[in-house]
């Protein structure tokens, strides 16, 4: 996808990097791998920053962050139960990550990392190596009974089944939100070639509801997965 601006490419190429306008085009030095930095510098700072003004007397940045605490955690317990608890810091990271990710599609001159699928297929692949590491550390090798079904004599026809069910997590996980966030870009960018006038507040509007929606998916569907990871085999 070829965005009419970039505020990052263009610095990119105006800093001494020893590298030609060609080659940071080629190997997209300032892409989405330095969209995916600057995404995590944001969230450590908003979280170091909060950590420094924590008080008994919250202020407006305490209580955003109290507030998105609260419902991961509420979600949480919904989805994954009390065991699920522990792995908060997994999904409240991937949560954040892909939300601010997607909303800064909204600011002119920034593309999502999310419309790359690199990024989407490292989250994915992280989601499914971490589902079978939780559920072998939480069952052993018990785990694999999960594979083979109930009864022992079904193991052949479920084996492949639940390998190929497995396997396609990563893809659809990858594919769903970079479908999204990038037909979200080009339709962004034909409006804006059409009607840039009319542009802004319906497509803030789509913009913030595509960014929810996805980054709700997305994580909702890691728990699914995990917690399918610590229900013990029956």
């Amino acid at each position: 996808m070829n965005h009419p601006f970039l505020i990052l490419e263009w610095l990119a190429k105006q800093l001494p990097l020893g590298m030609s306008p060609e080659q940071l085009d080629r190997y997209g030095y300032f892409g989405h791998v330095t969209g995916v930095w600057m995404v995590m510098l944001l969230l450590i700072g908003v979280g170091l920053l909060t950590r420094r003004r924590l008080g008994e007397t919250p202020g407006a940045l305490q209580n955003a962050v109290e507030l998105i605490v609260e419902e991961l955690e509420r979600l949480m317990d919904a989805t994954m139960g009390p065991k699920g608890r522990k792995y908060f810091p997994l999904i409240a990271t991937l949560a954040l990550f892909i939300l601010v990710s997607n909303l800064i599609s909204l600011i002119p001159g920034f593309a999502p990392p999310t419309a790359n699928i690199n990024t989407n297929a490292a989250l994915a692949l992280t989601v499914f190596a971490m589902t079978h590491i939780i559920g072998v550390r939480e069952h052993g090798l018990s785990y694999l009974k999960h594979f083979t079904g109930p009864i022992w004599w079904l193991a052949p026809i479920m084996l492949p089944i639940e390998l190929i069910g497995h396997l396609s997590r990563p893809l659809s996980l990858s594919l769903r939100l970079f479908g999204n966030m990038y037909g979200h870009e080009v339709v962004l960018m034909i409006f804006f070639a059409l009607m840039p006038m009319l542009v802004p507040i319906p497509m803030i509007v789509l913009g913030i509801l595509v960014a929810l929606i996805q980054s709700f998916v997305f994580t909702l569907l890691s728990m699914i997965y995990i917690a399918g990871a610590l229900e013990e085999t029956h």
